[in-house]
């Protein structure tokens, strides 16, 4: 990988249902060239158990998720590890806005509190935000990062799902 490439590429294209934003890969994520690759994040498993994909796709699939509206970035592009590895200056938030704008998804998605603190620059609570990246909702999401299990909660995912549902005019029973 030469410095001045992504550590992982967007998956982006105007007029996506849901961009997920990361704080940056894992060395896992890194290392295996896909998103939320680590064996211990559940992120794949919710995607497929709150409907947000019709299949169970696995991190090496993660250009599939392009089929169903959705899509990847980070607010760290160039720089790999966990939150406590990565300097401020790792953080690049207007090239994040610009994408956002530029691609203008219905909403986009954090993946973990910090990341969307950080955007956002104050704490958050979980769900919908009142900010929006010109007509894009924010969503603020529990990390499926294993580290972050504590914090788990499927809850907000759900509800981030029939959010999605109802923008295209679908709903969802999650006791089927």
């Amino acid at each position: 990988m030469d410095r001045h490439d992504p550590v992982l590429p967007d998956l982006l294209q105007p007029n996506l249902k849901l961009i997920f934003c990361g704080t940056a890969p894992s060395l896992r994520s890194a290392d295996k060239q896909a998103y939320y690759a680590h064996p211990g994040n559940k992120f794949w498993q919710v995607l497929y158990e709150t409907r947000l994909v019709p299949i169970r796709l696995q991190p090496s699939d993660y250009h599939r998720v392009i089929e169903f509206g959705l899509g990847f970035t980070d607010l760290v592009k160039y720089a790999k590890g966990s939150d406590a590895d990565l300097a401020s200056s790792d953080y690049d938030i207007k090239s994040f806005s610009d994408k956002i704008e530029k691609y203008q998804p219905s909403i986009v998605a954090f993946t973990s509190k910090k990341s969307g603190e950080t955007y956002l620059g104050r704490p958050v609570s979980y769900g919908l935000q009142t900010d929006k990246i010109g007509q894009t909702m924010i969503y603020v999401l529990p990390s499926t990062s294993g580290r972050a299990s504590r914090y788990w909660n499927i809850g907000p995912w759900k509800n981030l799902s029939r959010l999605v549902l109802e923008l295209n005019n679908r709903s969802v029973d999650f006791n089927n």
